[in-house]
């Protein structure tokens, strides 16, 4: 017969072990033994439903062309041009049919119960795929008091074993037929939010904690990983070091002010202000100081004697914790007294220097400090070290708007290359985005059909193949205005030489101007792009380009970065900003200063673009916007 299998998505079942050793490799008595069991037993998961179901990965052939219709430019920098494929998820095009016979376990969560007289169908789905599976309970088998007694319902924990056979339904190939069930975590139908019905994507950012259950939210989130995967398999694959930079900084990489700022000035102020006319209590004197903790030595003392008469059975250990109790508290007293928050020992009043503003060399970090809003200021430093390295991380603006398209926080994948112009910015722009459209086309099928069938309602697929296998425009600032101005439709927003494109017209111009092909927008004005930049020649224009695809409109941002060190300065100073907090930036400049460059790309935009989904706040698991910071 065949054997239980355990293999994680993606493995051979011939390497899984059977639940059976899995059990027995467990039991250990010894150290000795349990050392020995781990150095023979590595680490596997239970099989996925997805495995089981065997849903074949769908090739996207991604051509390369080097002579583009739209644009005389230099063949693409080819380090960019020849990845080896990704591996596939799983192998075989039968929906499961190659494991009839094959005896499996389920884990997972219950979506439907349908009960009748004499079987029971039970549609179970553990996360790994958008459909589940069917297990069906013919007969009394072990457990099936549960299903009886109505306590298997939607949304319950359940663990099934049964055996995998071919499917009488049209719905799908196979089935797993039971032979035990166990209820794993009950659920109340009469109260479980996720109702068989559809449910608005706003209704599921109240309950953040049980949507990932849902179709639309799973499949969001499937489609999120395999796209985070892509991003680490391009860079790792060039060469590029992954560098974790800091969320708490010093700097404004975008020099825009919409930072949302670090504190611990306002610690205790609340406390300190609700005696409400309570006057302000003066700072402690040093002899109050002294005495609070000779008091606490004093106790430490006696806690010591009380443990050490704990030894020899003369003292109860319900007399040393309330030693050990009185021992704290007089030790936090000690501390409030030398060290009070800045805000309670101010009266509730934030500290202030002898102009009147606020003193932060009292803060926590001795300076004003921020989230950040983008990595790349560090990334720069490291890669004038290591030459080629990337950040993916979280960042945060703390822009009030309440928009589909703005969240509080957000990840940005932000890579920096060293020796390098604003023309290999664009070959890696160009060459990371078809990497991951090519592989979220070849893993992610079923999700990108669900998507175009109840999302985008569109040809999602196609789209996003097309713009995997196309020549990317390129075009400069100046065409596009040109291209926008000389429009038979009317805009919204009237555009002119020196204003920043609006969505409408990046939409015109790979919709319309260059029928849905992406388009590189390059060298725009330096007075709409920020002050790192590389100025251009024209003293006009700098080295910025921003990547344009069809039904969005900007996707990626990026530019050379300033290398040389006096234009540098002139343009912080331009700018309005302290080149007092940027003098490590100034020194890269000072020391080995080379032409580098880089980009961003705001990651929940790219699961947006490939989903459909309409609502950034419904790509990311947990979003933070104005007014909401639940969960």
């Amino acid at each position: 017969g065949a054997s239980t299998r355990s293999v994680r998505l993606g493995q051979s079942a011939s390497v899984g072990r059977s639940l059976v050793s899995i059990r027995a490799s467990s039991v250990t008595t010894t150290a000795d033994a349990a050392a020995a069991t781990s150095a023979a037993a590595p680490f596997k998961r239970h099989e996925r439903i997805a495995a089981i179901k065997v849903r074949a990965p769908v090739r996207a052939s991604c051509p390369i062309h080097t002579n583009s219709a739209f644009s005389a430019r230099p063949p693409p920098n080819t380090r960019y041009l020849t990845l080896p494929p990704s591996p596939p998820p799983h192998q075989g095009k039968d929906q499961g049919k190659s494991r009839v016979g094959d005896t499996v376990q389920l884990r997972g969560w219950v979506r439907t119960v349908r009960a009748q007289k004499d079987v029971a169908f039970i549609e179970v789905n553990d996360g790994s795929s958008l459909s589940g599976i069917q297990a069906v309970v013919n007969g009394d088998v072990p457990g099936r008091d549960h299903l009886d007694g109505g306590d298997i319902t939607t949304g319950a924990a359940v663990m099934i074993e049964g055996t995998v056979v071919e499917s009488p339904g049209g719905k799908q190939a196979v089935e797993v037929a039971v032979t035990s069930i166990k209820l794993v975590g009950g659920a109340d139908a009469s109260t479980f939010p996720l109702q068989k019905k559809r449910h608005t994507l706003e209704y599921l950012r109240g309950i953040a904690h049980l949507r990932p259950r849902t179709n639309t939210i799973g499949a969001v989130t499937r489609v999120r990983n395999q796209l985070a995967y892509a991003t680490h398999t391009f860079f790792q694959q060039h060469g590029f070091q992954y560098v974790n930079t800091p969320i708490v900084t010093a700097s404004d990489c975008e020099g825009a002010g919409e930072q949302f700022q670090i504190t611990t000035l306002i610690n205790g102020i609340d406390g300190a202000s609700s005696a409400a006319a309570a006057p302000a209590k003066p700072a402690a004197s040093e002899a109050d100081i002294a005495a609070a903790k000779s008091a606490a030595s004093e106790q430490g003392a006696a806690v010591k004697a009380l443990k050490d008469a704990k030894k020899e059975g003369k003292a109860t250990k319900e007399e040393v914790d309330e030693a050990v109790a009185k021992l704290l508290a007089l030790k936090a007293t000690a501390e409030a007294l030398e060290n009070p928050p800045a805000a309670a020992a101010a009266g509730g009043e934030l500290p202030r220097d002898a102009s009147g503003a606020v003193d932060y060399t009292k803060d926590f970090f001795g300076k004003p400090s921020y989230l950040t809003v983008s990595g790349q200021l560090n990334a720069e430093i490291y890669a004038c070290a290591m030459r080629d390295v990337y950040t993916f991380g979280p960042t945060f603006r703390a822009e009030n708007s309440n928009t589909s398209r703005h969240l509080a926080e957000f990840w940005m994948v932000e890579p920096e290359l060293a020796f390098a112009d604003l023309q290999d910015d664009m070959d890696c722009a160009e060459a990371y985005l078809k990497h991951c459209l090519t592989h979220v086309l070849e893993h992610c099928d079923e999700d990108l059909e669900f998507f175009e069938k109840n999302i985008s309602k569109d040809d999602l697929r196609e789209r996003l193949r097309g713009v995997a296998t196309s020549d990317f425009a390129r075009i400069t600032y100046t065409e596009a205005v040109d291209h926008v101005l000389k429009a038979k439709k009317k805009f919204e927003f009237p555009v002119e030489w020196g204003c920043d494109l609006q969505s409408e017209h990046e939409r015109y111009l790979t919709e319309e101007v260059f029928k849905n092909t992406p388009v590189i927008v390059r060298d725009y004005p330096k007075g709409v792009k920020a002050f790192y930049m590389r100025e251009n020649e024209d003293g006009k224009t700098v080295a910025a380009m921003d990547v344009l695809v069809p039904k969005v409109g900007e996707l990626m941002g990026g530019s050379q970065r300033e290398e040389r060190l006096d234009v540098l300065e002139r343009r912080i100073e331009e700018v309005g900003l302290e080149k007092e907090s940027y003098w490590w930036y100034l020194d890269l400049r000072r020391y080995g200063s080379v032409p580098h460059a880089g980009f961003g790309l705001g990651f929940e935009r790219l699961v947006q673009y490939v989903t459909g989904v309409e609502n950034i706040r419904d790509v990311i698991p947990f979003p933070r916007f104005t007014g909401s910071a639940e969960f």
